[in-house]
């Protein structure tokens, strides 16, 4: 155990040194600086897998409480079939449809929304509303409507994603100015033309607000859904499934798969935040 726990406090010291040196630099290359920003994150994730595996074994933690980094690699790369299998399930059908289709749906209603002011008054209270309800609480009312396939999940993401959007979108689309608009006013501009060239530029921060929020709420959610019920394929179904046969590993396995998908998923829609608002403050900021 000494050796292991010895081993560990070595990679982390180091581990440490090394990503203070990295942050302390100022490199007036664009692309060292990029890279300096991805080796850091890199170095601490590969840190905790080290002293995680150090951990388990040094303390000889049984593999149905915590399997060590290695065993969850030895499954993930011996079940490759299954974990794509239950990503396709997941992900690519009701994650990417639901995701789509709230986020869509959201924008289009805040486009209505803001132009009735009854509507912003009566119908944004109600979303704050729904906002709170707990997953746990609506995934079985949509497995009993829309049956145990993919479908009944995209029901889910629907309501989780529609109001984050919603809300974000009314709010950027206000964020636009007095001023800026009574000067679209002197132009004559139409409601619509305000829209496209003032308002929803504007907007775009907060939209892509709701985007980031929504990429992991939506995930979460048909993990959720799928343990109220799914056909013998997915992400939830397999950890619900493999917890009962204490096969932890592969329950870890599908953590994984799991967290990167959502990462990547997330880093895409960070990426095209930069493109679309590199007009930000918060974007140019961040550039050297």
């Amino acid at each position: 155990m000494n050796g292991y726990m010895f081993l560990a406090l070595a990679v982390w010291l180091c581990a440490w040194a090394l990503n203070e040196w990295l942050v302390r630099q100022t490199p007036r290359s664009l692309a060292v600086s990029r890279a300096i920003g991805l080796a850091v994150p890199f170095i601490f994730g590969v840190t905790l897998l080290v002293i995680w595996e150090c951990l388990v074994r040094g303390f000889e933690i049984p593999p149905i409480l915590l399997p060590a980094p290695s065993a969850i690699w030895a499954k993930l790369t011996g079940s490759v079939p299954v974990l794509w299998a239950d990503f396709q399930q997941t992900f690519l059908k009701s994650v990417i449809t639901g995701y789509v289709a709230g986020c869509g749906l959201g924008f289009l209603v805040a486009i209505l929304i803001d132009r009735s002011p009854f509507l912003q008054k009566g119908l944004l209270p109600i979303g704050n509303f729904v906002s709170a309800l707990p997953v746990v609480g609506v995934a079985p009312i949509m497995v009993m409507w829309f049956g145990f396939d993919w479908p009944s999940k995209v029901a889910v993401v629907v309501i989780m994603t529609f109001f984050p959007m919603l809300v974000n979108t009314v709010q950027g689309l206000s964020a636009a100015s007095h001023m800026e608009r009574d000067l679209m006013r002197t132009y004559a501009a139409s409601w619509w033309q305000t829209l496209v060239r003032l308002r929803l530029p504007a907007a775009w921060p907060f939209i892509f607000n709701a985007l980031k929020i929504n990429s992991t709420l939506a995930l979460i959610g048909v993990i959720v859904a799928e343990f109220f019920g799914t056909p013998i394929v997915g992400m939830g179904f397999r950890i619900s499934t493999e917890v009962g046969r204490a096969n932890i590993d592969m329950v870890w396995a599908e953590i994984a798969v799991a967290a990167v998908a959502g990462s990547v998923f997330y880093g895409l829609v960070a990426l095209s935040e930069r493109a679309v608002t590199f007009w930000h403050p918060s974007v140019r900021g961040g550039r050297r």
